[in-house]
């Protein structure tokens, strides 16, 4: 007699089906819930509109204070203009958005982007310093050249490609003044918005109060050879070529 075939059953039982739907819940719990997680702990304020926000404070402190932003208002004035005559002005980052609290609505979490490594202030008043800022400086910039740089994320360096750290921006938080050739190059490092973006990324804020999302061949071509450049350098610290002064948290 030929050996009859073991016909086996091939179709799922429900104790299987519910196992294996079990399975598939808790992987996808594993992948989604962590994601979430994350989305909930991104601040209210994008770092577009932190940067929008600091430009209207720009122009409500001018309204009071002559038509002038604090880098172009001396200090008998409430300004910070008299560090200007001096180089290395970088840790007096800080002091142009302590000046504006008020304008700010004595919110220090705005100078800080969501996608920063560094944490916000708590308040102005205790330990508010460049360790808490993540936006640069353009202190000669102001609404009469709109086109003019007042500001922008700290992951900006000099070169073509762009670096993986913060650039200009050094690890030590004292801060750095630059004089940056309005001809570059300079890209947007590896932080912050270029992430996963290898050409570089970023935020700049203009002299009109606006806010721009600008790639690193973008902000080259067309935001930083057309930027005014800078006229009231320290003496002895004259570029060769003409620049723009920005002043690094």
């Amino acid at each position: 007699m030929k050996p009859t075939l073991d016909k086996r059953r091939t179709a799922f039982t429900w104790i299987e089906m519910v196992v294996v739907l079990f399975v598939l819940l808790v992987l996808a719990y594993a992948v989604v819930l962590p994601r979430l997680a994350h989305s909930s702990k991104v601040p209210p304020y994008t770092c577009l509109n932190n940067l929008k926000e600091i430009g209207a404070a720009y122009r409500l402190w001018a309204g009071d204070n002559g038509g002038l932003v604090p880098f172009q208002q001396t200090v008998a004035s409430n300004g910070c203009l008299d560090y200007l005559t001096n180089a290395n002005q970088g840790v007096v980052c800080s002091t142009n958005y302590w000046l504006m609290q008020n304008e700010l609505g004595q919110y220090p979490k705005l100078l800080l982007c969501p996608t920063d490594e560094r944490t916000p202030a708590t308040n102005f008043a205790t330990n508010f310093d460049n360790s808490h800022v993540s936006y640069f400086v353009g202190v000669s910039a102001n609404a009469t050249f709109p086109q003019s740089i007042q500001g922008g994320d700290r992951n900006l360096g000099p070169g073509t490609f762009p670096a993986p750290d913060y650039g200009y921006s050094p690890a030590d938080r004292k801060g750095n003044d630059v004089a940056v050739p309005i001809t570059g190059p300079v890209s947007w490092s590896l932080k912050m918005h270029s992430m996963g973006k290898s050409a570089g990324a970023g935020n700049i804020l203009l002299g009109d109060g606006s806010a721009q999302q600008v790639s690193t061949a973008s902000l080259n071509k067309n935001w930083l050879r057309n930027a005014p450049p800078t006229t009231n350098w320290p003496a002895g610290h004259i570029p060769a070529t003409p620049s723009i002064r920005l002043v690094f948290p």
